[in-house]
């Protein structure tokens, strides 16, 4: 049984929005501002319902807190912008990641970021091959947000969702 209806419950909404954003980045290659904003304004709620502390209250070392939250989110857009400006990602792509930074843990973000690369270098092998069995000769468009909605959704379903949900899901 899940013990916070209100948590678990944005849990679910942020996943619907992952999703929403690996099919329309997947489709037309684009993350719609409205989507990341509407996933970064998600993230106070959802502080307030897993009782995130605004300051670490034990030690910097806490798992985490609202500050380590923005501080993350901070670093990651700061980073990202700079791979946008040498046009190595999407905007839509810097921005979800972003928002994503005020949702996960910044212990379980970097395994978001490792997943992620990973599962672009797998999407970007599949999409490479399909051009050369199509004897395509243009440029590739590898739609990372689907690496991203994938990774982030990986993080929710190991790390967030209680063992008793998911064993029953199995079951």
């Amino acid at each position: 049984m899940l013990d916070d209806p209100i948590k678990y419950g944005l849990l679910a909404a942020l996943a619907i929005a992952l999703l929403i954003a690996a099919f329309t980045d997947l489709k037309s290659r684009r993350i719609a501002n409205w989507l990341n904003l509407a996933i970064a304004l998600g993230a106070p709620l959802y502080w307030w319902a897993a009782k995130i502390p605004f300051l670490p209250t034990d030690g910097w070392f806490e798992p985490t807190s609202i500050v380590a939250q923005l501080g993350v989110a901070v670093i990651t857009f700061a980073i990202l912008s700079v791979l946008f400006a040498i046009k190595a990602m999407g905007g839509g792509d810097v921005k979800l990641l972003t928002a994503l930074a005020l949702w996960i843990a910044p212990a379980l973000f970097l395994k978001l970021i490792v997943m992620m690369a990973l599962l672009g270098g797998v999407l970007t092998l599949v999409l490479g091959g399909w051009n050369v069995m199509r004897r395509q000769k243009n440029k590739i468009g590898i739609p990372y947000g689907v690496a991203i909605s994938a990774a982030a959704l990986w993080v929710l379903g190991s790390f967030y969702m209680p063992a008793s949900a998911m064993a029953g899901a199995v079951q």
